[in-house]
């Protein structure tokens, strides 16, 4: 079995699950991935064509693990397109962790998109761990809401609540998972917050949460090409996504200027959010 997460491993896809017409799952038996703590990540190597970071999606078969895809780069849409059978390689998990406090009785989830991937992993651990946990899943219409069948399948049997949001009503509550978000901290208290998502999204979360005394943590996505702090394509003012992150919590955040207002493009250069 391969100890070192270093050492590139090459495994074989034993199963793909497409969840919408743009994005899809791949599994695959990886014992590390495996083991993987929310909120860590994969470096995963599309032979001759890229290699990309990927959040570590659970499954169900020990030994198992999988990442969730967003058909949209040069990267992203080769490894849509991998079949039962082709092999793709593995580094990590790297990264630091979501955590748990030892006395938390009560979190809120709150993610969007493929961002979802590291927060059910959480969620499951929360639920093991008879931790309460209301998750709010956002989407923008009916046919992009990732994850819901699974979800409503970890929480079941528990006091967990989840709602799911759209932001053109066509399914559940319509608005976004942030405007929902606003109304149930007015109501219900929490020991914390956890987001991953688009950082515009992020932003507003973590903003929320401090208006309303909330310790939180957020996952955050930056280009990245080694994953290991060599290359220092994924800084965050002085931070670097892949050895400090990717989870920084509110006290961290609120000191980083270009969080939700910039992001470097494959060259470096500052790109302001549109």
């Amino acid at each position: 079995m391969p100890t070192n997460i270093d050492n590139r491993r090459i495994v074989k896809i034993d199963e793909t699950i497409a969840e919408t017409p743009t994005v899809k799952t791949l599994v695959f038996k990886d014992t590390l991935s495996y083991f993987a703590e929310p909120g860590q990540f994969l470096m995963v190597w599309i032979p001759r064509i890229e290699e990309i970071p990927m959040s570590v999606m659970i499954n169900s078969k020990e030994g198992f693990a999988a990442v969730t895809i967003r058909k949209f780069g040069i990267g992203s849409t080769s490894l849509f397109e991998r079949k039962k059978g082709d092999l793709i390689g593995m580094r990590g998990p790297y990264g630091n962790r979501f955590k748990l406090g030892k006395k938390y009785e009560k979190i809120l989830i709150v993610g969007g998109g493929t961002g979802l991937v590291p927060l059910l992993r959480l969620a499951t651990m929360a639920i093991n761990k008879k931790i309460k946990s209301t998750i709010v899943m956002g989407a923008r219409t009916k046919t992009e809401v990732l994850f819901e069948k699974l979800t409503k399948n970890i929480i079941s049997g528990t006091a967990s609540s989840l709602f799911v949001c759209t932001d053109d009503g066509t399914y559940g509550i319509k608005g976004t998972n942030v405007s929902e978000m606003t109304k149930i901290v007015r109501n219900e208290n929490f020991d914390c917050v956890y987001t991953c998502g688009p950082e515009l999204m992020m932003k507003a979360v973590v903003d929320i949460a401090k208006q309303n005394s909330i310790p939180v943590q957020a996952s955050l996505e930056r280009y990245m090409k080694c994953g290991i702090g060599i290359c220092g394509s994924c800084c965050l003012d002085s931070s670097l996504i892949c050895q400090d992150g990717t989870i920084f919590d509110g006290w961290q955040l609120s000191k980083m200027l270009e969080f939700g207002s910039t992001y470097r493009d494959k060259d470096g250069q500052k790109i302001k959010f549109a």
